[in-house]
């Protein structure tokens, strides 16, 4: 198969999924769980292919794909480098675990819940894909919109609340966005972003100051999506609030907010250019103190998984400003195993939750939290599968790797990709800096309150509140996280190899010609 044709399959396989949930109906039925996981596990497949296409294509290999064979950039362009590649990747495996974990019973509370999942990969899939900011802004709609009604998915006032704040503050997001379009285009005449790319570095003085303010507001409105302080306030209660599948998949969104603002700081603004660099960075370590201050506070775990999250942007924030291949490479072992652990970390929520008694949830959060009547009505459905014997040791192991991965403590990949951004930081030219020490601090300083906190929520949870006969484990609902966290192992285990990938991908980000060729190659073969 064509390198190009490969590029559109991610998208192409959810939206048949999302047609045939709507053809077929009855959304909650159970003899169609396994056809939603066969879709979610050809889109596993079908980004394995992508990323080993690209990589085996060679080091600068990028697939272009022009929709209806329109030349760009009158045309829409899909383009998949290894950056686009990796993230369709990692969000093909979060939503594989999260739905398998939904097919347990979360799907049955509510209506449409498979036809929204897996439109909410399609806007994903796409934002990574796309190669236009217009097209950027419709597959953020798309994920917006399905990701509003997933939000809301099993009803209740403690889930509409904090919904329509996430609501409310995404379509202000999507505003700023438009507007931050509207200025690029009226000052580059193209929506392209390699040919913005292009016609950026030949703007006029009498135009520059206006493309800059479209990128500003760009920024600002990807900054909103990215979690970062002080645009941040919805997040936490929207992902504690949301069904723990769907907070699972969740923790993939705010990366598209980095992954915007990387591609289009090293594409358009390029090397020697620290337009907006000093405020991303103050912004990135505020970011990590907010996030770390509210970890910290935290007494229930789906709390502490969104400021984690909030963390994990920071994090990513700093990274991007740092500006350094080195330290961009580190960034994305990071990304991977900060979303993985994040989601495996509101899976094991919920089963902590089914075996925890009442009165210790009371104990460890506000009621408002917890404990619906649909949430004891489930607790009384029918078994999936067999529960496991001492499924308390085997939480209690996974919640110790997670905690592990999230405070960046060795063994495991967690401290690695730490490790690589701060080594890196040191390696740059003219380090250490001032802005050296203030990020070295700034991970050290989060991974250490990370600790605490995880280290406290483990001490409440199996050692004074777990009950006598321990928690039985659904296989259906054990096997995602242990998906999850494995992976992270083998992260880990083959680090050598995978960084090589990221290095390279990495170098290719902070150099975008092969990325701006590719797009215009294509354009000259379509006309």
């Amino acid at each position: 198969m064509d390198l190009a044709h490969v590029a559109i399959l991610p998208i192409l396989i959810p939206m048949i999924a999302v047609i045939t949930n709507l053809l077929i109906g009855d959304g909650r039925s159970d003899r169609f769980v396994g056809l939603n996981i066969a879709f979610a596990a050809m889109s596993v497949l079908v980004a394995v292919l992508l990323v080993a296409s690209i990589i085996l294509a060679g080091d600068a290999a990028v697939a272009v794909y022009p929709l209806g064979n329109w030349p760009v950039p009158f045309g829409i362009v899909l383009v998949a480098d290894r950056l686009a590649a990796i993230m369709v990747l990692l969000t093909a495996v979060l939503a594989f675990a999260a739905l398998v974990f939904a097919s347990a019973h979360w799907y049955r509370n509510g209506t449409n819940f498979f036809p929204l999942f897996h439109a909410l990969t399609i806007g994903l899939y796409g934002a990574f894909l796309t190669g236009d900011l217009f097209n950027l802004f419709v597959f953020f709609e798309i994920l917006l919109a399905a990701s509003y009604g997933l939000v809301l998915h099993g009803g209740g006032r403690n889930r509409v609340r904090p919904a329509l704040h996430y609501i409310a503050v995404n379509l202000v997001a999507s505003s700023l966005f438009l507007i931050g379009v509207a200025l690029i285009y009226g000052t580059t005449g193209t929506l392209n972003m390699a040919d913005i790319a292009r016609v950026s570095a030949q703007l006029g003085e009498e135009n520059r100051g206006l493309f800059e303010a479209g990128a500003a507001i760009l920024g600002v409105a990807f900054l909103v999506k990215a979690g970062a302080w002080p645009l941040h306030f919805w997040l936490p209660t929207a992902y504690s609030a949301a069904v723990p599948p769907v907070a699972a998949l969740f923790a993939i969104m705010t990366k598209v907010g980095f992954y915007a603002l990387l591609r289009l700081w090293t594409l358009v603004f390029g090397e020697g250019n620290d337009f907006g660099q000093n405020t991303l960075f103050v912004l990135g370590l505020l970011t990590i103190a907010y996030g770390s201050l509210g970890v910290l506070q935290s007494k229930a775990l789906d709390r502490l998984a969104s400021y984690l999250i909030i963390v994990s942007a920071g994090t990513l924030l700093l990274s991007v400003a740092y500006n350094d291949p080195g330290v961009t490479a580190g960034a994305l072992f990071y990304v991977i195993v900060a979303t993985l652990a994040a989601g495996a970390l509101f899976l094991l929520k919920d089963i902590i939750d089914q075996g925890l008694p009442a009165e210790a949830q009371v104990l460890a959060v506000s009621l408002e939290f917890y404990g619906d009547e649909e949430d004891e009505e489930i607790d009384e459905d029918q078994e999936v599968s067999p529960t496991i014997p001492a499924g308390t040791a085997l939480i209690s192991c996974c919640f110790a790797i997670i905690a592990l991965l999230m405070a960046g403590l060795p063994p495991f990949a967690g401290f690695l990709s730490k490790f690589i951004m701060l080594s890196s930081a040191f390696d740059a030219s003219n380090a250490p800096t001032a802005a050296t020490w203030w990020y070295t601090a700034a991970m050290i300083i989060s991974g250490l309150l990370v600790l605490i906190a995880m280290v406290r929520n483990g001490i409440n949870i199996f050692w004074t509140s777990m009950p006598e006969e321990g928690i039985q484990v659904r296989v259906a609902e054990i096997q995602p996280i242990i998906g999850l966290i494995g992976i992270c192992v083998l992260m880990t285990l083959f680090a050598g190899p995978i960084l090589d990938i990221l290095n390279d991908t990495a170098a290719l980000l902070h150099s975008p010609q092969a990325y701006i060729d590719a797009v215009f190659t294509s354009m000259r073969n379509t006309q």
